[in-house]
């Protein structure tokens, strides 16, 4: 976005966020407890914990950052994540059907054997804020497409608009 609008990353790194290496912890566990490029995450232990973790590391990260809007937005969309993973024991409830439309037919066969996959469980009339989890997808024709959710919405849009934004500040400078 912010390369369609004329801006560049020269001078990203001038941006004063703070707490930077939290962001990365969070990402890490993340990386740990959700299965990637097989059925198997690395860590198989108390991922509903680690789930809630990384939320929380996200939170710091967002509160020491606060003036920063763009940030805020992300904000809310992690709150909306943590409190849907809070009420579920620590994972995401997730839409097979949504999966399915989204062409990751692998993961949606998991939920519907096992109920859980990585962090995420199968969503069910049972789950709790069903609304606040992974219903929305992109369909399978996109790169990288998946459920999401509108918590993921709000980051994803946050984001583009923090790197879109600071790419075009950075170009008039």
């Amino acid at each position: 976005m912010g390369f369609l609008r004329g801006g560049g990353l020269a001078n990203l790194d001038s941006v004063n966020l703070r707490g930077i290496w939290i962001v990365f912890i969070a990402l890490i566990i993340q990386i740990l407890i959700f299965p990637l490029f097989s059925e198997h995450a690395i860590v198989t232990v108390g991922t509903s914990y680690l789930h809630l973790f990384s939320y929380l590391l996200l939170a710091v990260f967002v509160v020491i950052n606060i003036k920063v809007w763009e940030l805020s937005l992300m904000g809310v969309g992690m709150l909306l994540n943590f409190l849907v993973i809070a009420l579920n024991h620590g994972y995401m409830p997730t839409s097979v059907t949504s999966l399915q439309g989204a062409g990751q037919q692998a993961i949606a066969d998991c939920l519907l054997n096992s109920g859980t996959y990585g962090n995420v469980i199968k969503m069910t009339s049972s789950t709790v804020l069903n609304f606040f989890g992974d219903w929305l997808y992109l369909p399978s024709f996109f790169p990288m497409s998946s459920a999401f959710s509108l918590g993921d919405l709000l980051i994803s849009v946050g984001l583009i608009a923090f790197f879109g934004l600071e790419m075009v500040e950075d170009s008039k400078t």
